[in-house]
């Protein structure tokens, strides 16, 4: 029996075929089958059904596929530990940020890790922070970038990147323009164009107005800054964003504080208290890198900051 017959083995199991099987091992159909018939050679039982179109498990492959995974399992974990003495990294890091959100500081670090540490495979996914935080905590991703409304959540381990607050942006003819400040119940004599719910600004902005008691006309809503900005330039409502966000549009838009928001939005990285080597080690170099105030950087793209 050798680990190569039951890596196939378990490939047939799963993928129930050969030719799927034989293409997630990278050799020929014949070669797996060939394996397989040894390995079951040797066990001096079947375990794989061929008389139907898939390939199924017989009652000894049933029985077999634990433990042959076990051993494969156990086989990885010898890797890591010798692997870890001799200070190599391997395995797979998934990192999520949010959709269109560009920090240049993260990127930095992802390049420096992966030239550090060739034998990690780096997964990048994109959604928004509800779905993020979720995956983080399932484990389906070890880290995320995240927009934050208060505080990060609880949990998770996790590093502040940036921290603003939202002003209320109106064109220059809005007769909010000739205010430097602004409020809910100002803001409510209005309609509101905003970014949806489960984003970070969002939230923090339904908590503003449930906490006064103020019910605003939400009367259009956008998944990305610009777009929500773009809105209020053509007098549709008034725009709900982060500094940042506003920032990109000082041209066409004014930005007022908004006196009774005063906790800000901002966005973080969280992680999953289950730490694979790989992010262990990827953590020492954030750490290095966001504990440093010149390093936190955002870039806007035009896409989703701080959702």
């Amino acid at each position: 029996m050798e680990l190569r017959q039951l890596e196939y083995f378990i490939a047939v199991a799963e993928e129930a075929n050969f030719t799927r099987a034989a293409e997630r091992v990278h050799i020929s159909q014949s070669g797996v089958s060939a394996q397989i018939r040894q390995l079951e050679h040797d066990l001096g039982a079947a375990l794989i059904d061929r008389s139907g179109r898939k390939a199924t498990l017989t009652a000894a492959g049933a029985a077999a596929l634990v433990p042959a995974r076990s051993v494969l399992a156990s086989v990885d974990a010898v890797r890591h530990a010798v692997d870890e003495v001799n200070g190599l990294i391997q395995g797979r890091l998934v990192v999520g940020m949010i959709t269109g959100c560009t920090v240049s500081g993260l990127f930095d670090t992802l390049a420096s890790f992966h030239h550090a540490h060739p034998g990690v495979e780096i997964a990048l996914i994109e959604d928004s922070s509800g779905p993020l935080i979720e995956r983080v905590r399932s484990g389906s991703v070890d880290l995320a970038l995240i927009g934050t409304a208060g505080e990060p959540p609880t949990g998770l381990g996790s590093v502040p990147i940036t921290s603003e607050r939202l002003v209320a942006a109106v064109p220059s003819d809005h007769p909010l323009a000739k205010r430097k400040r602004t409020n809910l119940a100002e803001i409510g004599a209005f309609p509101v164009v905003c970014m949806p719910e489960g984003t970070a600004p969002r939230t923090m902005f339904d908590q503003a107005c449930a906490s006064e008691n103020i019910q605003l006309n939400i009367v259009l809503q956008a998944s990305a800054p610009d777009a929500v900005a773009d809105l209020a330039k053509r007098g549709l409502g008034v725009a709900i964003l982060t500094e940042s966000m506003a920032a990109n549009h000082t041209s066409r838009l004014r930005a007022l504080p908004i006196d009774d928001i005063p906790t800000p939005v901002g966005l973080a990285l969280v992680w999953t208290t289950a730490q694979c080597p790989a992010l262990r080690e990827f953590l020492l170099c954030i750490h290095e890198t966001f504990t440093k105030p010149t390093s936190r950087r955002v870039i806007p793209t035009g896409g989703r900051e701080a959702q």
